[in-house]
């Protein structure tokens, strides 16, 4: 029998998958017990399992699928692409039209100087590139030692051994000796959380100015890079204050060292803008990018870079790459996302009408009782759930005990929304009608309304 083809009930799947299936970032206990969730289909901002629930995709998948669920051009060009070229690397001064259109369209749309790709087959890959390419700069321009790079606590880089590394969560630093050598944190820009009675704008320049300080505490002559996601994405969507990123821009110039936008979730349209370093007015060396690069259509990452980094890697041989790098199907589809993206402005109604619209829906969830602050950027947004607005306190119940029980009730109320802790968070397609963003925030409302009824019920509504 062919599973792809005949469909078994859902309890039979659920038994195989639990039995031959190791998921991502999950108990795999707990998860067989409680059976996975079994994704059947998939349209416009849509999912359905396979007991036949219609669920709307705030996440848009993994952050990625920004054109949306169904798109048949997508799959036209991956058939045609397979029939013509399949696999073919781009080692051995060997290249192809997929990898060489692509380039072409990324850097035609990238900001400033930022004219090369280097592909991977995720962010995490491309991350991990990112420490090898900076590091080698640096060696070819006689700084062996300039081999640092500064990251931030509660980001997220990927979860490769150098991706988690350049992360600052701590539950991925605990497992498997992270993070390896010549990486260091500093403190993430999460004014709910961490500014206590500072101003939104002292706090931002504090922790941008905590870059400054490590690289004197390092040395200058040390430090290779500075990497950061535009808005912390998987941290729990934080977006930082408006005084935080020119002061890290000056900050990297004034030292000469390289800046790495993590793009991974920002690029291709989340902020409004083609990617978030427009948005937030951000000067990078490197962008990394992946996810939306495809719409999760394929599995695609890359590094975008600059003349001047590029130039120096170019005077020798970077002795690096993976097998499926400028992959011609993954590259095809690729293009082809971004042709859609394009030709149907995809990204400019984004900017100019949907992004507003949900904006306007989702501050306005800050009254709710549970809700202490309701923030929002583009087509991202989070909630951050308190006890006590006035004094944005914690629960007293362990980090993320409220937050994954309004994420229960959310797939109750058939809505996709994550929880980072305590922080509930979205990101739906770029594709969102504005009847469908009224849907959200409803379904959004009476999770938040089942999950304040029951903490209160159970006691939970007390200060940390």
């Amino acid at each position: 029998m062919n599973l792809m083809t005949n469909h078994m009930p859902t309890a039979e799947l659920q038994a195989l998958d639990a039995a031959h299936h190791m998921h991502p970032f999950s108990a795999q206990a707990e998860l067989a017990e409680k059976g996975a969730r079994v994704i059947k289909s998939a349209e416009g901002v849509y999912l359905t399992d396979s007991d036949g629930n219609r669920f709307l995709d705030a996440m848009a998948g993994l952050w990625c699928v920004n054109i949306g669920y169904g798109r048949g051009e997508l799959a036209d060009v991956a058939a045609r692409q397979m029939r013509e070229l399949p696999y073919y690397n781009t080692f051995f001064q060997t290249t192809h039209v997929p990898a060489i259109a692509l380039s072409a369209k990324l850097a035609e749309l990238a900001p400033g100087d930022l004219n090369h790709v280097f592909y991977a087959g995720s962010g995490s890959e491309a991350n991990d590139t990112n420490i090898r390419m900076v590091r080698h700069y640096w060696a070819m321009q006689g700084a062996p030692d300039k081999n640092i790079i500064i990251s931030r606590k509660n980001a997220y880089h990927g979860s490769t051994l150098g991706g988690a590394s350049l992360g600052g969560m701590l539950p991925m630093h605990e497992q498997g000796g992270l993070p390896v050598p010549n990486i260091h944190h500093i403190n993430q820009p999460n004014w709910w959380a961490e500014g206590g009675d500072m101003s939104p704008e002292a706090f931002g320049l504090a922790r941008a100015q905590e870059l400054e300080q490590a690289i004197h505490d390092l040395g200058e002559h040390r430090v290779a890079a500075f990497i950061a996601e535009p808005i912390q994405g998987a941290g729990g969507v934080i977006v930082p204050p408006d005084s935080y990123w020119p002061e890290i821009q000056r900050i990297c110039d004034q030292y000469d060292i390289l800046l790495i936008a993590d793009e991974v979730i920002c690029g291709f349209g989340r902020t409004g803008n083609w990617f978030g370093s427009q948005t937030l007015n951000i000067r990078p060396d490197i962008v990394t990018i992946a996810k939306g690069l495809s719409s999760g259509y394929q599995p695609i990452g890359g590094s975008i870079v600059s003349d001047a980094v590029a130039q120096v890697i170019g005077q020798g041989e970077f002795n690096h790459g993976y097998t499926y790098s400028s992959h011609p199907v993954a590259a095809a589809v690729a293009l082809e996302n971004l042709r859609i993206l394009q030709e149907e402005h995809i990204i400019d109604t984004v900017r100019t009408e949907v992004a507003p619209y949900l904006s306007g829906k989702w501050r306005a969830l800050a009254d709710h009782p549970l809700v202490g602050e309701a923030s929002v950027i583009g087509m991202m947004g989070s909630l951050a759930l308190t006890p006590h607005k006035e004094s944005r306190a914690k629960f007293a119940a362990d980090p993320g005990t409220i937050g994954y029980m309004c994420r229960e009730h959310c797939f109750a109320n058939n809505l996709v929304m994550r929880h980072v802790y305590d922080r509930m968070i979205i990101s739906p397609p770029l594709v969102i009608s504005k009847d469908e963003i009224d849907q959200l925030i409803s379904r959004a409302t009476k999770a938040l309304d089942a999950t304040y009824a029951q903490a209160k019920a159970e006691g939970l509504l007390k200060v940390g």
